[in-house]
């Protein structure tokens, strides 16, 4: 049997050709691309990568941003049984060329800006079969010429194992990581998406969430690509997005909370109410209550969903804002955690002792289920399921990430947190970002996204982030506005229970580049 993903795609096609799959304004040429022409367009771009000389297998390096471009390209590579890689652009330059060496892609297709890592990376410049997706390039044939090539036949055969897609990311709160996802892990990926989303069928979404949008059109949704800069979401300029929003008759947001706390704010200052959005979800980063009630006094219609996953598992699980209780509440701002709310039905979540940076198992099961921790006792958080990745890519160290239970594969996700007595997951940050015990910790102190947490509630607080130095405990605050010394005081008192050292006040927190909202925490300790 055929599992080419590219498959979910043509049965879309098949149902509905005249529906448009995707609205582009990621650029400065509007475009509406039907199911039909989406298809029809990916079965040209996979004739131009044969006649180019790439072949079934091959691997193909992308830098290209959100855009009908890029998804025409993946369409393409799926088709034609190749394999799709992306580098995260906020490596740095080493980290860039090492990655690129290690994957060994044959073809690279990018627009002009992402030509010119030609120039920095001799790994990318080796790489012989080059296209490019804006103006013409020296050594690189022009992508939009596949409108003269005829429809690639027949979708490629492959098996569930064959890989589809190659990710390298920069680790912002770790280590760099490969995740290569095969076509039949995608299509496992997408049925937990469509569940956990439970996606109107007559949606019409807006995304900055680049690998949620193969699922959105796998399931038949009309996703916008709004005129963002995903290097900087939380700097959107929202008032032509609203417009946007407004012109496409968008139904559902689907982005980072960075993102989305941008457009709340916005809606706030101006007065402004989003009455046609019905669902918005947010994930790639934490999602604080008090966004989920900005976002709930914008856009008084929808409902709110947090998500909550990992490079090798999307999703993990889910938070409806109106399954926050009072007492949650209570608790967050107390150092409880955040709640990450219910894991999704086909993912086993369980919660071991806290041993990041050391191999564990195997394990018989009768051995496994005693390592399992009980209810509010936190630990490493594990994972085992359908879409959960059982193999790293070059690089990964299998023993530190990957637990074997007689024969079954269990990943360890690096977040610490603890499952409550109805079985919802809580998160307490990065196992590596444990403090030292003190007497007299409150339950989960040592875990410094616990305190952040609690201070995050607090409206005056931007962002937050605590860390060891010295031997002593600080924590430095992003501020929307500057307060008295007072205020400072109160906050002391405020988290007596975290035993902290000293609080202090920064213009800014240095953040990731994905998804501007993720804290840095090398560059932190740099400005400390």
């Amino acid at each position: 049997m055929n599992a080419n993903l590219f498959l979910l795609l043509a049965e879309q096609t098949a149902a509905q050709p005249q529906r448009v799959a995707l609205v582009d304004r990621s650029g400065l040429r509007p475009r509406d691309l039907t199911f039909a022409h989406l298809a029809q367009a990916a079965a040209q771009g996979a004739t131009l990568l044969r006649r180019a000389g790439l072949e079934p297998g091959d691997r193909i390096l992308i830098f290209q941003p959100m855009s009908a471009a890029l998804y025409t390209a993946l369409g393409a590579i799926f088709h034609a049984g190749m394999t799709a890689v992306f580098i995260d652009p906020g490596m740095t330059r080493r980290q860039l060329d090492r990655a690129a060496a290690s994957l060994a892609p044959r073809g690279f297709l990018a627009g002009p800006r992402g030509h010119l890592l030609r120039l920095l990376s001799p790994a990318i410049r080796r790489i012989p079969i080059r296209f490019s997706t804006g103006w013409s390039i020296p050594g690189a044939q022009r992508w939009a010429r596949l409108d003269e090539h005829a429809p690639a036949p027949e979708i490629a055969a492959v098996d569930a194992d064959t890989p589809a897609l190659i990710t390298a990311t920069s680790g912002s709160t770790g280590p760099v990581k490969f995740a290569a996802r095969s076509h039949g892990f995608l299509r496992r990926q997408h049925a937990a998406i469509h569940v956990a989303l439970a996606m109107d069928p007559a949606a019409v979404v807006a995304t900055t969430l680049p690998i949620f949008v193969l699922s959105f059109m796998a399931s038949g949704v009309t996703t916008l690509l709004p005129r963002v800069d995903l290097r900087r979401p939380g700097a959107v300029r929202v008032a032509p997005l609203l417009h946007e929003l407004e012109a496409a008759r968008v139904t559902c947001l689907a982005a980072s909370p960075a993102f989305l706390d941008a457009v709340a704010r916005h809606c706030r200052a101006h007065g402004r109410v989003l009455p046609r959005i019905t669902q918005i979800y947010s994930g790639g980063a934490p999602v604080f209550p008090a966004l989920m009630d900005r976002l709930h006094d914008v856009a008084p219609y929808a409902a709110i969903t947090a998500v909550y996953g990992a490079t090798e598992a999307e999703p993990v699980a889910t938070l409806a804002d109106r399954d926050i209780h009072p007492a949650d509440r209570v608790a967050m701002g107390s150092g409880a955690g955040l709640l990450a709310g219910t894991p999704v039905a086909t993912l086993a979540v369980r919660v071991v002792a806290d041993r990041w940076g050391a191999p564990r198992g195997p394990y018989s099961r009768a051995e496994w289920d005693a390592q399992q921790l009980p209810p509010g006792k936190p630990g490493e958080i594990v994972l085992c399921g359908p879409h959960v990745l059982t193999e790293g890519g070059p690089g990964d160290d299998a023993a530190l990430t990957k637990i074997a239970v007689d024969g079954q594969c269990w990943h360890r996700t690096g977040d610490a947190g603890y499952l409550d007595a109805q079985g919802r997951l809580w998160l307490l940050g990065r196992c590596m970002a444990r403090l030292e015990a003190r007497p007299g910790d409150a339950p989960y102190a040592r875990y410094p996204f616990a305190v952040e947490i609690a201070v995050h509630e607090l409206p005056e607080v931007k962002r937050a982030a605590l860390v060891a130095r010295g031997g002593k405990r600080i924590l430095a605050l992003e501020l929307y506005a500057p307060q008295p010394a007072s205020w400072l005081d109160a906050l002391h008192t405020r988290l007596a229970w975290a035993q902290l050292d000293e609080i202090r006040v920064l213009s800014h927190l240095p953040v990731d580049k994905r998804h501007n909202a993720k804290i840095d925490y090398p560059a932190l300790r740099k400005l400390l």
